[in-house]
């Protein structure tokens, strides 16, 4: 899977950038951890019917997030989604196939986006902001943002995991 390495706790005293990344990292961490020792067939199951949702599905559709955030309009480069397409919303999770090639290819593209991002929010200021149909939300919102959405579809991890195998915990 993904070289995340094991999960560090977020800082207890630093600064808001650090405290901000450290927890970023965290739940970064907490996916790799939850998808760790799965073979691909494992990490493609969608193991809560009806929906489409996998672990696999869930990679792809977190580096697309965090690099549509980051790169696509924090950063104001362009980064179109490697996995979501508009006629097809939910391609990250309906196209999750069960090869080693799709697994590689997610956690590479989740990889590059974190790398990214470390690289990008270790300079630019928290203050920095980009348009959204909230109006303007500046880098500190986003990273706020990137922890809830990856701690949100961490507990979908948790049950998804739970039901391939039994794991638990953490």
């Amino acid at each position: 899977m993904a070289d995340f390495g094991t999960r560090t706790d977020p800082p207890g005293r630093a600064g808001e950038r650090e405290t901000l990344l450290g927890f970023l990292r965290y739940q970064r961490e907490t996916l790799a951890l939850k998808c760790a020792g799965l073979t691909p067939e494992q990490a493609a199951r969608r193991a809560v019917e009806p929906s489409s949702m996998s672990l696999l599905g869930l990679v792809r559709h977190l580096a697309d997030v965090e690099r549509g955030w980051i790169r696509g309009r924090i950063a104001g480069d362009v980064a179109e989604p490697l996995f979501w397409r508009e006629d097809r919303p939910d391609a990250a999770f309906d196209e999750a196939e069960g090869t080693a090639a799709c697994v590689a290819e997610a956690w590479a593209a989740l990889r590059e986006s974190a790398e990214f991002t470390e690289r990008f929010a270790a300079e630019a200021s928290l203050d920095r902001t980009c348009e959204d149909r909230r109006g303007l939300v500046s880098l500190r919102w986003v990273l706020f943002h990137l922890i809830e959405e990856y701690a949100r579809h961490n507990g979908h991890a948790d049950l998804l995991r739970e039901r391939i195998d039994g794991s638990v915990g953490q």
